[in-house]
């Protein structure tokens, strides 16, 4: 099973919108996959479910437990302010550690409004699952001018569904 993190808790984000994209892509390759959105995250879970709150709230417990149960994700990352969202930061700071993401593998996908297709968020986030001790898989597709790319939640560029096509196949085998 493959989990899809939707980065962002943004509503009707394109980062919603590529993880179906991406979900779909799976389904025709036949790899069982689902999709964590951040959307579902407790509204008020940064008081209630982290540090000295850790465990006490039962809807972050139970997205935690899919983290744990997962060995394998996808982070869909949008580029916010030359990073990646916050309140990915703020999940990824909530989830037991090290065990979570510990020798499990990551694929990454970048998407941006601009030029650089999250380049720097990628970075970023790479850093802090390789701190978790997660093996994060070297092809990470930069989709920018995303929002020029999809029309009624499909892609309209053809090299960008080719370049998330060659990821899950190396994935697969990762």
């Amino acid at each position: 099973m493959i989990t899809i993190i939707s980065g962002t808790n943004r509503p009707r984000s394109n980062a919603r919108v590529i993880s179906d994209i991406y979900a779909r892509l799976l389904d025709k390759r036949q790899v069982p996959n689902q999709i964590l959105d951040l959307m579902d995250l407790p509204a008020d879970f940064i008081f209630t479910a982290l540090y000295h709150n850790a465990g006490k709230n039962d809807q972050y417990n139970e997205l935690n437990k899919l983290i744990e149960g997962t060995d394998k994700f996808v982070f869909i990352v949008p580029e916010y302010n030359a990073s990646f969202p916050g309140v990915l930061k703020a999940f990824i700071d909530g989830l037991s550690y090290p065990g979570s993401f510990k020798n499990k593998k990551a694929a990454l996908v970048g998407i941006s409004t601009g030029s650089q297709g999250g380049a720097l968020a990628l970075s970023h986030l790479t850093d802090i699952l390789h701190y978790m001790g997660m093996h994060v898989l070297a092809a990470k597709p930069r989709l920018n001018y995303i929002s020029k790319s999809l029309a009624n939640g499909e892609l309209t560029n053809s090299l960008y569904e080719s370049l998330l096509l060659e990821q899950i196949d190396s994935f697969i085998n990762f």
